[in-house]
């Protein structure tokens, strides 16, 4: 899997979904201009210490990402999608773009992409949820659909075992 932040200018939501990446195995792509370094303690600080076994892709700009990912199936995260992301069945080699947080990416961009453009139901009038969230949301479903391929999916207790209950 492929997460893709387009543009994103907040620091610690980058830095969780950087976290969230590397425990699901998910290449992360950073695609510029971003408004922070990624030297920055923020973004650090929100990946803890797992920023250092992130695999991450920097982009000079959008058509850069097009040129060094040729053919890649991108799935487009924006609210104003017609399709519900549980509509679509997600490859385990897609891509899932998601834009900025002042401005989700640009129209111009969806309407190249409107068969893979993809929301997350809310109601009433709010306007998006957390970039961090979403991405979360949406890969976890992509990674369901994919029999959490190479993930660990029982957990261990620490002092005690499950054969005890």
């Amino acid at each position: 899997m492929n997460v893709v932040l387009l543009e994103p200018e907040i620091p610690a939501n980058t830095g969780n979904i950087g976290r969230t990446c590397v425990a699901t195995g998910t290449k992360l792509h950073l695609i510029e201009p971003m408004g922070f370094n990624l030297n920055e303690k923020e973004i650090r600080r929100a990946g803890l210490d797992y920023w250092k076994d992130l695999d991450v892709t920097v982009y000079k700009n959008y058509e850069d990402f097009l040129e060094k990912n040729p053919g890649a199936k991108i799935y487009m995260a924006t609210t104003k999608a017609e399709k519900n992301y549980t509509d679509v069945a997600f490859e385990p080699d897609c891509f899932i773009m998601f834009g900025k947080e002042s401005a989700g990416i640009p129209e111009e961009i969806l309407l190249q992409n409107k068969e893979t453009c993809v929301r997350i139901p809310m109601i009433g009038d709010i306007r998006s949820l957390n970039l961090a969230n979403s991405v979360a949301v949406i890969l976890y479903e992509a990674l369901r659909q994919n029999n959490f391929e190479g993930m660990r999916t029982k957990g261990q207790l620490h002092h005690h075992s499950w054969d005890e209950a």
